[in-house]
C-alpha cells in the first residue's frame, strides 16, 4: 500500500474523486488533511505522498515532484487572499493562515518584493480574521474564503498579484514523494488524478452548489490543475524568493 495524505479543500475534490473511482484505490492508503497536516506527515514519513503546499518541500530531506498535476493558478484563484482593513501598503498587522505555509510564504514574499512594507506578523490570532484594527490584515486560503470577498474594505487574490510581480502562473500545492517511487505507480497516480479531472462535470451534478460562490467557474477555469514547465519556473522563484525571507 502506498500512502497518501491529499488536501480535503473544495480543489481537491477532482482529485480525489479519482484518486476513489480509479483502479489505483486498491493499492493506496488515502487520508485527508488541511494543507500544513499534508507537509507535516509526509515530512514525518507518515506517508509517502502528499499533495503538499510548495514551500513545504523546502522542509523536506528527500522530495521528489512526481505528477503531472497540481493545485495551481493563472491569475485570479479566488481562494487565495489578503483580506484588510486598510490599503495593503498602510499595514501594520498582518495575521498570518494557521492552516496554511504557502500561501503564508507567498503573503510575505508580496509583501516584501512587491508591495515593499513589513507589518508586524501575528502567528495564532485569537479571533483569526477578525481584528478592530484599522491597519490589520489577514491572509486566508481555501474553502472559508468563499462568499467572503465582499466582507472586507480590501481584497487582494495572491495568484493575482504574484502574476502582477513576475508575469508567472503559480503553484500552491504539487504532489511529492519523499521517497522514489516506481515509475509504473506516478503513471497510475497521472491517470487517476486525469480521470478525476476529466469527470468534473459528473461531480458538478452530486455537488452541493453555494449561492455565494460560482464552484463550477472554480473548478473547470480558476484552478489550473496541470503542472507546466512554466509552473515548474515559477515554483523556483518562489523557493528562491522563500529563501530570501
Amino acid at each position: 500500500m502506498v500512502k497518501i495524505s491529499a488536501v480535503s479543500y473544495t480543489n481537491t475534490i477532482p482529485f480525489i474523486y479519482g484518486l476513489q473511482h480509479h483502479s489505483i484505490k486498491n493499492s493506496i492508503d488515502l487520508s485527508l488533511d488541511v494543507p500544513a497536516t499534508c507537509a507535516d506527515k509526509l515530512q514525518e514519513n507518515v506517508v509517502d505522498i502528499g499533495l503538499i503546499p510548495v514551500a513545504a518541500i523546502l522542509n523536506l530531506p528527500e522530495a521528489h515532484v512526481i505528477s503531472d498535476y497540481c493545485i495551481g493558478a493563472s491569475g485570479a484563484v479566488n481562494s487565495v487572499f489578503v483580506f484588510s482593513n486598510c490599503p495593503i501598503h498602510e499595514v501594520k498587522y498582518l495575521q498570518l493562515d494557521p492552516q496554511s505555509k504557502s500561501s503564508n510564504n507567498l503573503a510575505l514574499v508580496l509583501l516584501k518584493n512587491f508591495w515593499k512594507v513589513q507589518p508586524e506578523l501575528v502567528y495564532k490570532a485569537k479571533e483569526y480574521g477578525r481584528s478592530p484594527h484599522p491597519k490589520t490584515a489577514f491572509v486566508q486560503i481555501g474553502d472559508r474564503t468563499f462568499g467572503k470577498v465582499d466582507k472586507y474594505p480590501y481584497v487582494y487574490d495572491l495568484a493575482a498579484e504574484w502574476q502582477k510581480f513576475t508575469g508567472l502562473e503559480f503553484v500552491f500545492a504539487a504532489w511529492v514523494s519523499n521517497k522514489v517511487i516506481d515509475p509504473e505507480f506516478v503513471s497510475q497516480l497521472n491517470e487517476a488524478l486525469k480521470f478525476g479531472l476529466d469527470s468534473r462535470l459528473k461531480i458538478f451534478e452530486n455537488l452541493e452548489m453555494r449561492k455565494d460562490f460560482d464552484l463550477v467557474d472554480y473548478l473547470m477555469h480558476k484552478i489550473d490543475y496541470r503542472l507546466t514547465d512554466s509552473k515548474k519556473q515559477a515554483m523556483q522563484l518562489f523557493h528562491k524568493l522563500i529563501r530570501e525571507l
